[in-house]
Parts: C-alpha cells; sequence; structure tokens
C-alpha cells in the first residue's frame, strides 16, 4: 500500500496528515492565528552585532528578531556555498543536498560553532553593522524562547528545483542514487541555465524532462526578480514574500508517485487545488479526490486518536515491549524496554528481537512527533557485537525514509547511539501544548506527606506561645493535605506541644497543592 496525503480544512486552521500503509507518519498544520514563517522572506535591518559569538540579530518585524550566523551571511564576490543550503534543506522545501557533512551546531541549546575561524571567512563585525539593511530568508521558526533562525543566501523551492541565486552550485538530491540520472539531471540543469544562480534538483525531478525543467526555471527566475523589485520598494523591517501555504507546500515537497492520492474535505479548497495541479501537474490530476463522506475525513483514519498518542511518553510495541521518550532542554531521550515481552529460551535473542522492533518504531515516532536536534538512543544491551550492527544497520534503513536530514554514530558499549535530526519547527508536543502551568514544566509536585513535613518545620520555628493572644496559629493548605494531616496528628500534636500553640486548619481549594500559609498572631 502506497501513501495517501488527508487535508482538513476548517475556518481556523488546516491540518494536513500523510498517511502510510494505514498509518499516521506525519502531521502539520497552519493556524489562521499563527501561522509558520520558514521560507518567508524579510528586508531586516541589523539590531545587534555579537562579536563573541559571530552572529547578529536582526530585526524583520517580528516580536522576536531573527538570529543570523556569520556563515549564513553572503558576501558578493565569493562562492561559498553556505551551511544551511550546502548541509541541510533549503528553507521551505523537503528535500536532501548531494554533499555529506556534518550537522552545524544550532542556538537550540547548543554551542554555536567559531564560523569565522572555520571557513576562513571575514569575521563578522567586519560584514554587518548596527542599522545595516539586508535581505534575509528564515529557515527555522521561533522555537519555544529563542527567534527565528535566518539566513542572507536565498532560496527559492519551485517543484523540481530549488533556485538559489546568489551562489553558482548544481546539486542532486542524495535520494536519486543511480548516478546515469543524475548525471542527466545535471547536464539538463546546466544546459538550460544562461546566467548566474545555482540549483539544487530534487528528489521528485527523477524522470524529468527538459521542458519541465525549462518551466521551473523561468517561474523561479521571474519569482526571483519579483523579490528584488519588491525589495526596492518597501522600508524596514518589512515582509517581501510569504512562503506558499500549507496546502501548496504539501503539493509541492508530497505530491509523487508515491502517492495513490490527496483527499481534501473542502469543496473550495479542491477546487482551488485541482485547477493548479491541472495547470503545473496534469499527470497528478486524478489523484485529487473530494471526500464526500458525512463522516469525518480524519476520524475516518483515525488521525486524532494516532495525533493523541503521539503526544505521550510511552509507545507500546506489538511484542510488549515500549519506548519512552523524554524531552530535555536540549536532547531527546528514547529508552527502549522489554516490558511484557518474555521471549523464549534465549535472552539475548529476546533482546534482538525488542531492539529490531523499537528501531522501526523509533523511526516512525521522530517523523511523527518531529523530534529534531540531539536525539540519544538507549537500546537493552546486547553482548553479541553482531546484534548491534544489525539493529544499528536497521536504524540507519529505517532513517532512509525521513525526509529530515539525520546523523547517527554507532551503538556504543553501553548500547546507546547519538544522533542528530534537523529541526525547522517546534516538535508536535509543544506545537500542540504549552508548558504545565501546575508543576510549572517540572513534570512533578511535591508529595502530600513531603508538604507536611516543610509545614511541620516551619511551624517548628515559631516563637513558642506566652499569652492568651498568641496561642492560635491558623493554617491554610489545599484540601488534599488537610486531608492527610489528619493521618499525621500525632506528629502535629507533638509540633503543637512545642511550640505551645493551638494550630487551626482551614483549606482552599484554589491554593495549588505545594501552597501554604501560615498566620500568627
Amino acid at each position: 500500500m502506497g501513501s495517501e496525503i488527508l487535508i482538513h480544512v476548517t475556518e481556523e486552521e488546516t491540518k494536513v496528515a500523510i498517511v502510510e500503509g494505514g498509518r499516521l507518519a506525519e502531521y502539520f498544520f497552519d493556524r489562521k492565528q499563527a501561522q509558520g514563517i520558514v521560507g518567508n522572506i524579510y528586508k531586516g535591518k541589523v539590531s545587534k552585532v555579537l562579536p563573541g559569538m559571530q552572529a547578529a540579530f536582526v530585526d524583520i518585524g517580528l516580536e522576536k528578531a531573527a538570529f543570523l550566523y556569520v556563515d549564513d551571511i553572503f558576501v558578493e564576490g565569493t562562492e561559498t556555498l553556505p551551511d544551511a543550503l550546502r548541509e541541510e534543506s533549503p528553507p521551505g522545501a523537503v528535500i536532501e543536498e548531494e554533499t555529506p557533512a556534518a550537522i552545524p551546531a544550532t542556538p537550540e541549546g547548543e554551542a554555536p560553532p567559531e564560523p569565522a575561524k572555520r571557513s576562513g571567512r571575514r569575521p563578522i563585525e567586519e560584514l554587518l553593522t548596527d542599522g545595516q539593511e539586508l535581505l534575509i530568508q528564515t529557515t527555522k521558526d521561533p522555537i519555544s524562547t529563542k527567534g527565528p533562525r535566518a539566513t542572507t543566501y536565498i532560496s527559492l523551492p519551485g517543484r523540481y528545483l530549488v533556485y538559489m541565486p546568489q551562489v553558482n552550485h548544481i546539486g542532486v538530491s542524495r535520494r536519486i542514487t543511480n548516478e546515469g540520472e543524475r548525471q542527466r539531471l545535471k547536464e539538463i540543469v546546466g544546459g538550460l541555465r544562461t546566467h548566474k544562480g545555482g540549483y539544487i534538483i530534487r528528489t521528485v525531478a527523477e524522470g524529468m524532462t527538459e521542458d519541465e525543467a525549462r518551466m521551473d526555471m523561468v517561474f523561479l527566475d521571474l519569482l526571483w526578480e519579483d523579490i528584488k523589485s519588491k525589495k526596492e520598494t518597501v522600508r524596514a523591517p518589512a515582509l517581501v514574500r510569504v512562503d506558499l501555504d500549507v496546502v501548496f507546500r504539501t503539493i509541492r515537497d508530497y505530491l509523487t508517485n508515491e502517492v495513490d492520492r490527496l483527499v481534501i474535505d473542502s469543496q473550495k479548497e479542491y477546487q482551488r487545488v485541482l485547477e493548479f495541479v491541472r495547470t503545473y501537474l496534469p499527470a497528478y490530476a486524478d489523484k485529487i479526490e473530494l471526500w464526500s463522506r458525512k463522516s469525518s475525513l480524519f476520524q475516518e483514519y483515525s488521525v486524532d486518536q494516532q495525533v493523541a498518542r503521539a503526544l505521550e511518553k510511552k509507545v507500546w510495541l506489538k511484542s510488549g515491549g515500549y519506548l519512552v521518550i523524554d524531552r530535555a532542554e536540549a536532547l531527546t531521550v528514547v529508552d527502549v524496554n522489554t516490558g511484557r515481552f518474555v521471549g523464549d529460551k534465549d535472552p539475548e535473542e529476546t533482546i534482538l528481537k525488542t531492539n529490531l522492533e523499537a528501531v522501526e518504531e523509533i523511526a516512525h515516532q521522530l517523523r511523527l512527533r518531529n523530534i529534531g536536534g540531539i536525539i540519544i538512543l538507549d537500546f537493552i544491551d546486547m553482548e553479541k557485537e553482531k546484534n548491534r550492527e544489525r539493529v544499528f544497520q536497521g536504524l540507519q534503513e529505517m532513517l532512509t525514509k525521513d525526509k529530515a536530514r539525520t546523523n547517527a554514530l554507532k551503538i556504543s558499549d553501553l548500547g546507546l547511539v547519538e544522533m542528530s535530526r534537523k529541526r525547522v519547527r517546534e516538535d508536535l508536543v509543544h506545537l500542540l501544548g504549552e508548558t504545565c502551568a501546575y508543576c510549572d514544566g517540572k513534570g512533578y509536585v511535591k508529595s502530600v506527606r513531603t508538604i507536611i513535613y516543610e509545614i511541620f518545620e516551619d511551624l517548628r520555628k515559631l516563637p513558642s506561645g506566652r499569652g492568651a493572644k498568641d496561642r492560635r496559629v491558623i493554617l491554610y493548605v489545599h484540601p488534599d493535605v488537610e486531608a492527610e494531616l489528619a493521618s499525621e496528628k500525632i506528629f502535629l500534636d507533638a509540633v503543637q506541644q512545642v511550640i505551645r500553640r493551638k494550630v487551626i486548619i482551614k483549606s482552599d481549594p484554589l491554593y495549588h497543592i505545594e501552597e501554604f500559609v501560615i498566620v500568627s498572631p
């Protein structure tokens, strides 16, 4: 069974589900009140240059300034391909370029690199000054407390190509593995190129004709001319170009020969998509369908239920084993456990089966939850080296299905795999949720008994009661604490004897369970 694209449209948001083999593989959405900005192009103004970090903040008219590394600054007269294009997918496009390299550090909990020393470039203080205006493109949405990340290397994704107007470079997606096809595509694009500018040939371009390439190149060239023209007419900070909405981004990046059908439950969006596809992608027109049943599209495919499970920490495996997915400040940890799976006679074989099953589920969860940054996989320890190698090869194979760039190191003697996955937007948990207001993001609250013993300690610090007026103490607590105090009466009585006061307990359900107030006359 191939894949299906499901698009659910309402007044307030548009949700997209990529379903593979009947199972939700990827999920993303645009909300009218909080749309993403990756791929947008702005005319910005440098608000602060940071020589110590070799970076700068650029005001682009949003709440948070954009973060710009020195290696992401285009310098006229150089032909260096930037990290954002050489090592990662260009903003707004789901591709993988040909050049393998380690994923660069990001401002999300990791120390920034020293770009000027590493690349031999001029330091940022020689390239930018406060108040300088420049054209930039966002490569990452604001994440948590961090502002968006940006680059001055502009990349414009088309259907088959990504146009890079500032550099002379032709690359081919690593997912196109046939060397003859890679060379053919390079020759087509190289032969059609009439002026400065580079291209990355996307995975979907496999089998692309010369006419299709020419049409894409003409469109992207006109788009770049329009951007340059608009840049001259606006004052910084200003938005110059908005990337495609989620529906057309999905068509651009996901509608391929592997897709069986694209289903939309909105008549208006269906007509808009059908008209676009018939004009630009006629071969895919028969894959576009309007959902006309009375039942909900997402309900029919259990999308919402699968999304709800993707927000949970524990993920059960079919064998009875399970994963625990924990997100820390700077990394995500995935722990593999045998759980209810006891296997047969050989413990090593039981562990191997659990780890191999976990490999497939881990790759699935990374895509579905959009987990990025540094990831630690804690597999169950295996004694045999061949089993560790088998599990690692299985992981590598599963990760090839992921459109986001990944880099995994071999399993260590402790059973750990260190890996990274490109992060462009927040993970699913943070897109759909927010920090727990009750525990303030700690993930726990103090036990009631711990709170009670803290109360006893504070009561003991009170001066002893001597006169009639200071013989009483009023204690305000949460109802659960009041109920537990009844079982601790013997200790409360002992405290009252020490301070020679009577403790009057009053409960208030509006109190946080850890909150208490002692009122002493």
